[in-house]
C-alpha cells in the first residue's frame, strides 16, 4: 500500500463512481426537489428498519473479533445507537408516511434487503475483523457523504428533512470520523491478498448501498 495514502482514501477511490450512481438517482435527488414520491419514501423507511435491525446485529459481530477493547466498545456503542437514535427517527417518520410501529413486522422484507443483510451478516460472522469493518463501512460512510451533500441543497418537505438532518448533522459525522479513524489504523497491517479482499466486500457494500435506494425507489417486491 502506498504509504502517503490512507485506507479510507484508497477505499473511497474506488467507489467513487458509485456514489456518484447514488447522488444522481432519482430517489436522492427527489428528497430535496419535491419530485420523490411519498409511498417510495414509506416503502423505503419501512424497509429500512429491516435492514437497521440486521446491520447492528451485524455491528456486534465485527465488535467481537476487534482488535482492541477500545474498538470493540466503539462498534458495540454504535450497535446501540441504531436502536437509540436511528429507529427513534423512523418513529417518529412512520405515524406520518402512513404505517403503523406494531405492524411494520409484517411487512415483508424485499429482496434486495435480504441480500444485502444477509451479505453483511455472512461477512461479519465468516470473514476477518478487517472483511467485517470493509463490508459495514458503506453504510456508515455513504450516508454521511450523501447527508452532507444534500443538506446544502435542503428539501421543502419536512419529512425529508428530518431524514437529511439526522444523517448530515454533527452527531452522525462524529461517529463516522470514528471508525474511518480505525480504518487507517487497520489498513497499513493487512497483506496484499487480506487488503484485497477486505477492499472487494467495500466495493460490494458500497453497490448494494445504491441498490437498497433504488429498490425503495421501485417499491421493490418479490415477483412471486
Amino acid at each position: 500500500m502506498n504509504a502517503t495514502t490512507s485506507w479510507s482514501k484508497r477505499l473511497w477511490t474506488d467507489i467513487e463512481d458509485t456514489y456518484t450512481a447514488i447522488l444522481d438517482h432519482p430517489f436522492i435527488t427527489g428528497l430535496t426537489d419535491g419530485s420523490l414520491d411519498d409511498k417510495a419514501f414509506a416503502h423505503y423507511v419501512a424497509q429500512d428498519v429491516h435492514y437497521l435491525r440486521d446491520y447492528a446485529r451485524a455491528l456486534a459481530l465485527v465488535a467481537a473479533k476487534a482488535p482492541e477493547l477500545t474498538d470493540t466498545a466503539m462498534f458495540a456503542r454504535h450497535a446501540a445507537e441504531v436502536f437509540d437514535v436511528e429507529l427513534e427517527l423512523h418513529t417518529q417518520l412512520l405515524p406520518e408516511l402512513g404505517l403503523d410501529p406494531v405492524t411494520l413486522n409484517a411487512e415483508p422484507v424485499a429482496p434486495t434487503t435480504r441480500a444485502y443483510t444477509s451479505y453483511l451478516l455472512a461477512t461479519a460472522y465468516g470473514g476477518s475483523f478487517a472483511d467485517g469493518l470493509a463490508a459495514v463501512l458503506p453504510c456508515y460512510w455513504i450516508y454521511a457523504r450523501v447527508g452532507t451533500d444534500l443538506a446544502a441543497r435542503g428539501s421543502s418537505d419536512s419529512r425529508y428533512q428530518r431524514w437529511i438532518d439526522s444523517y448530515g448533522g454533527e452527531a452522525f459525522a462524529a461517529t463516522v470520523a470514528e471508525v474511518l479513524a480505525l480504518t487507517d489504523r487497520v489498513g497499513p497491517t493487512l497483506t496484499e491478498a487480506d487488503e484485497a479482499v477486505a477492499r472487494a466486500h467495500f466495493r460490494q457494500t458500497a453497490q448494494y448501498e445504491w441498490m437498497f435506494f433504488d429498490a425503495g425507489y421501485r417499491r421493490e417486491q418479490w415477483p412471486i
